[in-house]
């Protein structure tokens, strides 16, 4: 049974999802102290983490950037605000998705279920390791490594880099990353996909590698067997 911290101050709200996500046979986790955040998500080790963007003491990006120094673990937002800059705040951050409130219980669930099935399934099958352009990618740890040293992706980049790498030298339209991604491209922005993609592209280009990932304008985006020089 997955683990879910919930990080959400509205009582009313925090009982009224995790009653639904239990129903689904999720065990939900909340914060009563929320200077403890951290204390919390160590105790529960939770498989996903739910998060809201305005909280006591410290924002939900504070704690999403806490988080993501000591895990990789799939992020969730869930906010009233709907500003553009605060879903690709989320994104920049690592966060995997981003849902705005109100909401229907039946896209989280199916977001929820989207994200655990593509985080937890999917590096179980075939060899954890593959190889591209000099470079280890590390489907276990979320980690790519070379020569000019290593960087550590969240689980969305690692996915979309794996997806590239398996069909590389040929494009891969916007529309079927999204589905493989998110099974379902009602529930994706395509300004997600757009964050998350430079957001890879950024790191990659630490070890060398960040022209690598090719945009094809109208198309979609290609990993390159090598670079032109």
């Amino acid at each position: 049974m997955f683990k879910i911290l919930l990080i959400e101050d509205d009582e009313t709200l925090f009982k009224e999802i995790k009653d639904r996500l239990t129903d689904w046979q999720y065990d939900v986790y909340g914060v009563k102290d929320f200077q403890k955040v951290m204390e919390n998500f160590a105790d529960v080790q939770p498989d996903l983490v739910i998060i809201d963007i305005q909280l006591p003491k410290f924002d939900g990006f504070h704690w999403c950037r806490m988080i993501r120094e000591h895990s990789n673990v799939p992020i969730v937002f869930l906010s009233s605000r709907d500003h553009p800059t605060d879903v690709v705040m989320s994104m920049n951050l690592g966060a995997d998705d981003f849902i705005q409130k109100p909401f229907h219980f039946e896209v989280l669930i199916a977001k929820i279920q989207a994200i655990l099935r593509r985080v937890y399934n999917y590096s179980s099958t075939s060899s954890d390791l593959k190889m591209w352009m000099g470079a280890t990618i590390d489907l276990e740890s979320n980690r790519v490594k070379n020569d000019q040293g290593v960087i550590e992706l969240t689980k969305n980049e690692i996915f979309i880099l794996k997806l590239l790498v398996e069909r590389k030298n040929k494009v891969v339209s916007r529309e079927d990353l999204m589905n493989l991604l998110w099974d379902d491209d009602r529930f994706v922005s395509d300004n997600t996909l757009t964050v998350n993609v430079n957001r890879l592209r950024k790191k990659l280009s630490e070890i060398g590698l960040g022209d690598a990932i090719e945009t094809k304008v109208g198309q979609g985006y290609i990993a390159l067997e090598q670079v032109e020089t």
